[in-house]
């Protein structure tokens, strides 16, 4: 497999303007929480509403977007990582969604490229069993509360509960 996939998924990207950072507000699992702080994101860019979260700015862009391109590509949350997939959990299985390419434009890129699907589908599945794995009951419950309009169900897997009430 060639990376020309990855330089068209980047230039994407790019070129999207941050649609997904838009009052996006991912979930911060303490992991996380601690990467972060460690590559240097301040304390006061978190905020708590029933789960930990990154802020927004007034505008409803995330705090850590800037000029076009995420500050913290390389250390950004699950669900970021996770993206264009989205989940939702239901007692003892983990929802997979694909937003609709209306909301994103990278799902044009996945159908029509097996590889790059199966690759960011696997990221997705790690990202998102890894959140839902380190977050309490009450937290996933406030996420799954969020309404995701504008998505497909592509698959459940089975969640693995880490002993958070």
């Amino acid at each position: 497999m060639t990376d020309d996939w990855l330089l068209r998924a980047e230039t994407i990207c790019l070129q999207c303007d941050g649609h997904c950072c838009h009052e996006a507000h991912p979930p911060i699992s303490g992991h996380c929480h601690e990467r972060l702080l460690g590559g240097r994101i301040p304390a006061e860019y978190f905020e708590t509403n029933g789960y930990n979260r990154l802020r927004c700015r007034p505008d409803g862009t995330c705090i850590c977007w800037n000029e076009g391109k995420c500050l913290i590509h390389d250390i950004k949350p699950e669900t970021c990582r996770a993206g264009p997939f989205t989940f939702d959990v239901k007692g003892d299985v983990i929802e997979i969604f694909l937003k609709f390419e209306s909301i994103c434009p990278l799902v044009r890129l996945l159908k029509e490229v097996p590889a790059a699907y199966e690759t960011q589908y696997s990221v997705a599945v790690r990202n998102i069993t890894h959140l839902v794995s380190n977050l309490t009951d009450n937290e996933l419950a406030v996420i799954c509360s969020i309404d995701e309009p504008d998505t497909w169900k592509v698959a459940e897997i089975p969640r693995q509960r880490s002993g958070h009430p």
